[in-house]
């Protein structure tokens, strides 16, 4: 049964923030469907530019929810980067979906050195080094790859990735910070050599001819929490009934944007210029997850690009959190703490998603074991951050 409509404020719809990335496909198929509406929600989308924005805005309740970071809703929970302000994640937006993207120039140095399949990423980290290696070794400056927060995941992946090759991320490259939709200009201008960015960035960097995908997340991470619509816990508690209603939109939004026969509709919907704003055959090839990796044409896909909804990739899951903020203490961003991993992990709410969704809602989760996949190390374990951060011996904490 729908509510009756519901706002915010008296006289003012929900103001929901996002950024126009692909991953946002279940808030705007929501909205732009009728499936919020049919919930009795009031709903409008609000597009920014940079994830700061859409932080700051939410953190001080000018938008009610919003389509954020995963990292960044456990961040501002801790107090990390900013004022602390406790947010709660109810559904998961987006699995995976980002991509690194170099330049022409960058990806044949890395192909010269690469001892092996160029898809593998254990492969293209320790190939890296050796590019790395060797324009230290000529005095020249260091690769800059873009990413788009410090508490991001595209931080976190292109770090574990490099790392693994023996790069140090701090010592050995420029990382800077890019927001998603200035990325292909970036790279055009030549301020960056690579970068890691959600869909459709990547995709349209390859489209000019200007650079080269090397690598789908999913092939260093098979599961990674992207985004994830976020509210002030404050908040939440004070109005389940929008928790749920919003819920259950996203969720029927998801299901219905996961249907091959309705990716055509979700594209324009998505392509909008008020939305994503980029061709819809570009997002359609997202949704598919069949890629152009080359200006000369060729293509790759893979079955787990990106997750909207399917595979259980809607339910939040706490196990990404903890992965999350290990990452941020490796990398020295937080302290190790038992007590702050605990509020880490309870910022994704699948009892909210559960509760709301009920047997609708259950899918079958068919990830890795341990709930993030890496291409490197043991599996992962939340109730030993202290052994995970130990293995690895680029890091910026002692063990």
């Amino acid at each position: 049964m729908s509510l009756s409509p519901t706002r915010s404020r008296s006289g003012e719809p929900l103001r929901i923030g996002f950024i126009p990335l692909v991953d946002a496909t279940a808030l705007i198929v929501a909205v732009d469907k009728g499936f919020t509406a049919d919930e009795g929600l009031d709903v409008d989308l609000v597009r920014e530019v940079s994830w700061s924005n859409v932080r700051d805005r939410l953190n001080v309740g000018q938008f009610d929810a919003a389509h954020l970071l995963a990292p960044v809703a456990v961040a501002s929970t801790l107090g990390l980067g900013h004022f602390r302000e406790p947010l709660i994640a109810p559904f998961n937006l987006g699995v995976n979906g980002n991509a690194i993207t170099v330049t022409t120039a960058l990806y044949q140095a890395i192909a010269a050195e690469a001892d092996g399949d160029i898809t593998n990423p254990a492969v293209t980290a320790k190939a890296l080094q050796r590019v790395v290696a060797k324009r230290k070794a000529a005095g020249q400056p260091p690769l800059t790859f873009g990413m788009t927060f410090p508490y991001s995941t595209h931080n976190y992946q292109l770090r574990f990735w490099m790392a693994t090759g023996g790069v140090d991320p701090d010592e050995d490259i420029r990382l800077v910070v890019l927001p998603p939709p200035f990325m292909v200009e970036s790279i055009v201008k030549g301020h960056v050599d690579a970068f890691c960015v959600g869909a459709p960035w990547n995709s349209v960097a390859v489209d000019l001819g200007v650079a080269h995908i090397l690598h789908f997340v999913s092939e260093i991470l098979e599961r990674a929490a992207e985004k994830v619509l976020a509210l002030r816990a404050d908040y939440a508690s004070r109005h389940p009934d929008i928790v749920a209603a919003l819920v259950r939109a996203h969720d029927k939004a998801a299901r219905f944007a996961e249907e091959p026969g309705n990716h055509e509709e979700v594209a324009h919907i998505l392509g909008a210029p008020s939305r994503i704003g980029v061709a819809a055959e570009v997002i359609q090839r997202t949704l598919q997850g069949r890629l152009k990796v080359s200006p000369d044409g060729a293509t790759r896909r893979s079955p787990i690009y990106l997750l909207v909804g399917r595979d259980g990739a809607g339910r939040p899951n706490p196990v990404q959190a903890a992965w999350l903020y290990a990452q941020m203490v490796r990398w020295g961003q937080a302290p190790m703490s038992e007590a702050l991993l605990k509020d880490a992990m309870a910022v994704f709410r699948p009892d909210i998603f559960d509760a709301v969704t009920g047997a609708a809602g259950a899918s079958v989760y068919s990830g890795p074991a341990d709930g993030v996949g890496a291409f490197a190390g043991p599996a992962f374990d939340p109730a030993d951050i202290a052994g995970h951060l130990a293995q690895w011996s680029i890091r910026r904490t002692a063990f």
